[in-house]
């Protein structure tokens, strides 16, 4: 077999050695290719046409190291749970290397479940194969939902065992992002003082991510304020789906406004504002609702980093103006897109509380976040179909929601076309996951497959793929949820 190769290039392996640790995967005993995304790879302009599964195993468990790669784990700190954590890194991932799609972005790939790094603090480096698939699963249904996310190439069997509560099949998941830059590397080398390794690292993220401001008057100042956008556009869109990430700590939050890290992750069924399902989350500092609130304390945590940057005369209130700002764009992205949820095609002053009467419904009794709303569309067309099965008469929120809609002059049929267009059918429930984990630990990838499908087309709904868009009955919630480590 001839080595394979890819055209990497190595831009952060150009930085000093202090930003990272070169390393080589671990050995896997007996890899075997479990699933590949061949729609990933095409949009990273890769062919593997001419290789068998066999031989993508043995690459992508790190067993054989693509030609050109550089391989390397990446030095991070971190809060966690609000607690300061100094050091952290990749304590289970390698960086092989940086490629170039047709449009000329750039993406990091990264093997996770790897093995032991420098970074591991005593953790065996590896993964098990249901944190594996859950990323898999999640992370493209993400990316179908139309969320900013990093993406999975490919899942690999390991052939060995890894101990948590119990022993478990081992996996291997290749990573993809846009970069794996966390407000955790800023916060490394603002912790030790090292002005330098923080101007290097500003300097190459801005080059990376942001590449017209680095000639802008105040550099500094613009790529936070790009930071702030692309969190508020982020946090918005996480919170129109009902997505709850779990683990919001610095180290889990990307500069490029991608979603990472798919640990103790949910999604919502009976709406909830508080509803936490990490089971680390013992205090529900990262509940849904406290998502908008972690994500500006997080990127407070990046302005004291940056801040170190400037001289000692400046003036810091234009990042706190900037930071401040978080609240309203986020509000502002959030808006919109609930708009288009309950089919408001126009703006009007009273919309936010439209919206919050909506929620409060759902809330007091606890229905079903995704399949409510097209419920909600369904009842514009259909005088039987109920939004609230208890509600006789209408209760206020239907009246004035149904006047906001008369206001708009737009047939009710196409103003419940475009709502569907905006709230999915099928998300990745809890249950449907842990179905497919359960199958695929006794062998059976099928169900795994069969929910990645259906996921791919989430708004495209389809008579026979029923059992997909249901909530959960009572004996199939899923109420905790857990980290791979």
């Amino acid at each position: 077999m001839s080595r394979i190769d890819l055209p990497f290039s190595h831009t952060y392996a150009q930085l000093p050695e202090r930003f990272y640790q070169k390393v080589l995967p671990a050995k896997a005993p007996q890899p075997q290719l479990l699933i590949f995304n061949k729609d990933l790879a095409e949009d990273l302009a890769l062919s593997f046409a001419n290789n068998s599964s066999a031989e993508l195993a043995e690459y992508f468990s790190g067993q054989k190291i693509f030609a050109s790669a550089n391989p390397l784990a990446m030095a991070y700190a971190g809060h966690q749970f609000g607690h300061f954590v100094p050091q952290l890194g990749d304590g289970r991932a390698i960086l092989l290397g940086e490629l170039t799609n047709r449009k000329g972005q750039r993406f990091d790939l990264q093997l996770k479940g790897a093995g032991r790094t420098a970074f591991s603090r005593g953790g065996d480096g590896k993964a098990a194969l249901g944190p594996v698939l859950r990323e898999y699963l999640v992370s493209e249904a993400m990316f179908h939902l139309g969320v900013p996310t990093t993406r999975s190439l490919a899942a690999v069997l390991s052939g060995e065992s890894v101990q948590r509560e119990e022993s478990l099949p081992g996996a291997i998941l290749t990573r993809v992002a846009s970069s794996h830059l966390r407000v955790g590397h800023f916060e490394y080398f603002a912790a030790r003082g090292d002005r330098d390794g923080l101007k290097e690292l500003v300097e190459f993220a801005i080059h990376r991510h942001t590449p017209e401001i680095a000639e802008s008057k105040s550099p500094l100042l613009e790529f936070f304020k790009s930071v702030v956008a692309a969190q508020a556009r982020l946090i918005a869109q996480w919170m129109d789906i009902g997505f709850i990430h779990g683990v919001m700590n610095t180290d889990n939050m990307l500069i490029s406004g991608e979603t990472i890290d798919y640990g103790p992750c949910a999604f919502m069924d009976k709406f909830n504002f508080d509803q936490v399902f990490s089971s680390i989350d013992r205090h529900g500092r990262y509940a849904f609702n406290q998502q908008p609130i972690i994500a500006q304390w997080n990127l407070a945590r990046l302005a004291e980093c940056l801040c170190l940057l400037e001289r000692d005369n400046f003036d810091p209130k234009p990042f706190e103006d900037a930071l401040v700002n978080f609240e309203a764009q986020y509000k502002e992205n959030w808006l919109n897109r609930m708009r288009k949820k309950l089919g408001l095609a126009t703006s009007e002053p009273d919309d936010a509380d439209l919206v919050q009467s909506w929620l409060e419904e759902l809330h007091r009794r606890q229905l079903d976040y995704t399949s409510s709303y097209r419920t909600l569309a369904k009842s514009l067309l259909s005088p039987n179909v109920k939004i609230f099965e208890d509600s006789a008469p209408q209760t206020d929120f239907e009246i004035k929601w149904r006047e906001r809609l008369r206001r708009q002059n737009i047939e009710l049929t196409t103003v419940a076309q475009q709502m569907n267009l905006h709230n999915p059918i099928y998300i990745p429930r809890n249950h449907l996951i842990e179905k497919a984990i359960q199958a695929a630990l006794n062998g059976d990838m099928s169900i795994f497959h069969e929910l990645n499908r259906v996921l791919s087309q989430p708004f495209e709904e389809k008579s026979d793929l029923e059992i997909y868009a249901r909530p959960p009955r009572p004996d199939e919630r899923v109420t905790k949820t857990f980290c791979g480590t």
